[in-house]
């Protein structure tokens, strides 16, 4: 179907502020990022290639995280431009209320908001995970691996001249479940074998209850309690996992269930994913905000300040959903609630507003 000039009149216009807006902070974050690379990286022999790699891959994700307030933002310059233009009035004198316009620019932001949800986060998510592929070899963690699959926890741990293989069917708290360690030497040939019902790693001296070892000479024997020494311990453990926005949706689905079958919490997930199922509805309530400020304050004040207003109604909006983030990470309320509610009343507001505005 094809869109009467002016609607795609203003779709290119606000689409060309949209991607002003995205250029700019793209750059802010990109020059705030290499200086941190570059930092990270200075006590290592490497060029310059590296830090300019590692924030091009790293930027893409920081962008996702601020593109609602890029969206309000842009909405901002988008009428800014329209109202020194005086085609406001002219739209007006076309029959196209203030209404028509945001409702418009809400359909527009929301197929934005779809794109950038499936297309863009895939790509940034993949960019992120070779970034830390590539970030891991410059850290002596690289010796240190975890991961989750059908058969539970597996670490692989270098520790004085050993390497521990790890198997757990079970990550809880403190306590790992059903816990079996391979020794090997530094030749990988096979040193022991201890099996034991649970081991506690709240740091890195493991302790271990109900222990059975077997010994490559076919020895065994049988402890009550055997402390391990490693390099991991619950924090590490839970970091590993912690960063979410190196993997796509499909991974991200997985997860939740492999943390499920471990019996790990997988609220931060779920959060994560649920973010993403209506970012682009967020999105959407940020233009739909943006248009409501340069309506209410158009002909009363300069573009800085109505700017500012912008920066600082998007500083308040981050720090509510960090805050019910937070509760919901909590469990002190549903992580559905805790993600929704807070664009539940930012629509509430918005359609209170836009009922006023209508009337300009």
């Amino acid at each position: 179907m094809k869109l009467p000039i002016y609607k795609f009149y203003i779709l290119k216009s606000y689409l060309k502020y949209f991607l002003l807006t995205t250029f700019i902070f793209f750059s802010l974050s990109f020059i705030l990022n290499i200086l941190q690379e570059i930092t990270f990286l200075k006590e290592y022999n490497v060029n310059l290639y590296y830090p300019i790699l590692l924030t091009f891959l790293n930027t893409p994700s920081l962008i996702f995280e601020i593109f609602p307030f890029i969206t309000l933002i842009a909405s901002q310059l988008f009428f800014i431009n329209l109202n020194e233009k005086e085609e406001l009035n002219l739209l007006k004198i076309a029959g196209i209320d203030n209404f028509s316009l945001i409702r418009f620019l809400i359909y527009a932001t929301i197929g934005i908001g779809i794109f950038i949800s499936t297309c863009f986060y895939t790509f940034s998510s993949n960019l992120k995970y070779n970034y830390l592929s590539i970030k891991n070899k410059f850290t002596n963690d690289n010796k240190y691996l975890a991961a989750i699959n059908d058969n539970g926890l597996w670490i692989k741990d270098e520790y004085e001249n050993n390497t521990y293989v790890i198997n757990a069917d079970e990550f809880k708290n403190n306590t790992l479940k059903n816990v079996t360690i391979n020794q090997l030497d530094s030749n990988f040939s096979l040193k022991s074998i201890i099996i034991s019902d649970e081991a506690n790693i709240e740091n890195n001296k493991w302790q271990l209850s109900k222990v059975k070892i077997f010994f490559e000479d076919g020895k065994k024997e049988i402890l009550d309690k055997l402390e391990v020494n490693t390099n991991f311990n619950r924090e590490k453990l839970n970091s590993i996992f912690s960063n979410l926005s190196s993997l796509n949706i499909i991974q991200l689905i997985n997860l939740t269930d492999d943390y499920k079958k471990l019996g790990l919490s997988n609220l931060e997930i779920k959060s994560h994913l649920y973010k993403l199922y209506i970012f682009p509805i967020f999105i959407s309530i940020m233009a739909t905000l943006g248009s409501i400020l340069m309506f209410s304050f158009n002909n009363k004040s300069t573009k800085f300040f109505n700017l500012s207003i912008g920066i600082i109604s998007s500083v308040i909006i981050y720090y509510i959903n960090y805050f019910f983030s937070l509760l919901g990470l909590s469990e002190r309320t549903s992580i559905w609630l805790s993600v929704s509610f807070p664009m539940i009343v930012l629509s509430l507001l918005c359609f209170i507003l836009l009922v006023k505005i209508n009337e300009k």
